[in-house]
């Protein structure tokens, strides 16, 4: 497939925001793609390899600038003219080249430089992207500007604009995981077979292998696809609701009772031989930040391979006690990391195991998940110089009364928790990767305040700042997920809970996630914004209450026509979590349901605040 041609789709999916349409596009794209399907995945979701790959391509804005300036002729003064008009540097780009490309056919209208030039074939740029994200170390940038130099002397003014918007990480084409799983269905399957697609893709978390493994193999060769050890799989998600009576309703009388640890999530592949690899539940790679826990985990692992999942929480090394999740955090981006193991001491608590010695546990019982993670470790050879252990099992219980579920909540608020999952122990208590459900409820102590618990929010625009904030953002506008719509709806202006050191440094961040030209294409809006983004950065909130709003668009129109739902008082709670990607925000459903938790009978509009 030609890269010119890859771009075409672009255009047209850009040219619309309805899921079905762009869906429709893409069965189009994805037929005609077929050898460089895995490929063409990646690109189109702005990408080189699947995401717990962690490879980034690492050009700034100014690099791309020299590289334009060096393979078109044009002066940077002028290339910034153009992009500070556009507003867009990949625009700035087909701008520049279509411009040459005139002047050329004005000068030589009969030469043999005015030919079509050949485009360049999609596995050559997708080669010639892997060579520049190698690109490291000393005289790293130049190469990299050597390589992109090439690629943009050889592209149509139509390839520039897409190689610009993907070497800069502002591809950004408004298109979901899950929207690429229904075209695949779709273009090479159909659509009854879309939930062995989703079970694929949540097992081994890369839609391109998927992709090329339906297209080579077949249904028949997806349906093999299995957890193997170093490959992360999706999360699995809990529900919340706001009673141990509609708890244990909800689990036929009885759940295995568990501390919901105010810690990192993460899923721990131990191989048979070699290094220990930790992933977030964004897929990342935490390894690095971590050695001690892998040396810890190790030692007390008894098997011989597994992957289990655990909540990596900061202790006190003279008390034993937990601390908040702040101070796990500090853990993150740190490059000193003998330093930071001094500073932070760890505690890794297991809640779960996926795969044990080759066998794959995610469709067995939890309770037998359960046993498999008790008889695997030895949590004695776990334990420091000091003789506190840092792998633990998390502290559960059955239960099977709501007062046995109070007494548990109480009891790990009081160990420094931030609340209790409750989860099914029946038949069907099998682990979904990448699903969220009634199998896991969470139970926070957040309950006991107006707004029943707080939210995991996205930010997708912000309002400049005034007076002292001049400069910054003032405040953010803040959006929940809606699932069935795979859209974010906003909610609240987020301004309060900010110091202003956080407040300068989340600007600086937020700018490489701008989206010009209006909301992202994954946001529904009505109310106004100084600036707009992609949805990427999620952010902990708690609010006074949820009211109906006629300026947001959370749940438009499903409790009053013409009417939204949104955070009164919202404030940030300090908690940014950079371990949830945006789809595992808060999500519609339960905005709702915590609305009507509230037992509102009114349903007169609330005034923005």
């Amino acid at each position: 497939m030609d890269y010119e041609r890859l771009c075409q789709f672009y255009e047209r999916l850009e040219e619309t925001t309805k899921r079905l349409e762009m869906t429709d596009i893409l069965v189009e794209l994805l037929r005609e793609a077929d050898g460089d399907l895995r490929a063409v995945v990646y690109l189109t979701r702005g990408q080189l390899a699947a995401d717990f790959e962690g490879i980034e391509l690492g050009v700034a804005e100014k690099l791309v600038m020299r590289a334009l300036h060096e393979s078109t002729g044009v002066s940077e003064e002028d290339l910034t003219k153009a992009y500070h008009k556009a507003g867009d540097l990949g625009d700035a780009a087909f701008e520049v080249l279509s411009q040459r490309k005139a002047r050329r056919r004005q000068a030589s209208l009969f030469a043999e430089e005015n030919q079509p030039q050949a485009s360049m074939p999609v596995t050559e740029v997708f080669e010639r992207f892997h060579e520049i994200a190698r690109s490291a170390g000393a005289g790293s940038q130049s190469g990299k500007l050597s390589l992109l130099q090439k690629l943009l002397a050889r592209a149509s003014p139509r390839e520039a604009r897409y190689l610009v918007r993907t070497v800069t990480g502002k591809l950004r084409l408004g298109i979901a995981d899950m929207t690429i799983l229904d075209a695949m269905a779709a273009a090479f399957a159909t659509k009854e077979y879309r939930p062995d697609l989703e079970r694929a893709y949540n097992v081994c978390s890369d839609l391109g292998l998927v992709g090329e493994t339906l297209l080579k193999g077949g249904l028949a060769a997806v349906e093999e696809m299995r957890a193997q050890v170093g490959v992360p799989m999706r999360a699995m998600l809990a529900e919340r609701l706001p009673t141990p009576e509609e708890i244990l309703a909800k689990m036929g009388g009885e759940g295995l009772c568990e501390l919901k640890y105010d810690g990192l999530r993460l899923q721990a592949h131990i191989p048979a031989q070699g290094a220990i690899h930790f992933y977030s539940r964004r897929l990342e790679d935490l390894t690095r930040q971590f050695p001690d826990v892998a040396g810890y985990l190790r030692e007390s692992f008894r098997g011989r391979e597994a992957i289990v999942e655990g909540e990596v929480v900061a202790v006190d090394p003279q008390t034993g006690d937990m601390k908040p999740f702040q101070e796990v955090a500090k853990r993150r981006g740190r490059k000193n990391v003998e330093e930071v193991i001094a500073e932070v001491p760890v505690t890794l608590f297991l809640f779960d195991c996926l795969l044990l010695d080759g066998e794959d546990l995610t469709e067995k019982p939890l309770p037998e998940r359960r046993e498999a993670l008790t008889r695997s470790f030895d949590l004695a050879r776990g334990a420091d110089e000091e003789g506190l252990e840092r792998i633990q099992l998390s502290r559960a219980k059955r239960v099977t009364t709501p007062e046995e579920v109070v007494a548990f909540f109480e009891q790990s608020v009081a160990e420094g928790a931030e609340g209790i999952m409750v989860k099914s122990v029946g038949p069907d208590s099998f682990y979904k990767a990448g699903s969220r459900g009634y199998q896991w409820i969470k139970y926070k102590r957040e309950y006991s305040s107006e707004l029943q618990d707080s939210l995991d929010l996205v930010v997708v625009g912000a309002i400049a700042g005034r007076g002292r904030r001049a400069g910054w953002y003032g405040a953010l506008i803040m959006a929940s997920y809606n699932p069935e719509e795979d859209v974010f709806e906003t909610i609240c202006k987020l301004g309060t809970g900010f110091d202003d050191a956080t407040l300068q440094a989340m600007t600086e961040e937020l700018k490489s996630y701008q989206h010009e030209g209006g909301p992202h294409p994954r946001v529904r809006a009505r109310i106004a914004a100084d600036a707009w983004f992609a949805p990427v950065k999620v952010l902990e909130v708690v609010g006074a209450e949820l009211t109906l709003s006629p300026l947001h668009t959370a749940g438009w129109g499903v409790l009053k026509e013409e009417a939204g739902l949104s955070v009164r008082f919202p404030r940030f709670t300090g908690k940014v979590r950079d371990d949830k990607k945006p789809e595992e925000a808060t999500t519609l459903d339960e905005i709702i349901s915590m609305f009507k938790q509230q037992g509102h009978k009114r349903v007169e509009s609330a005034e923005e605040s």
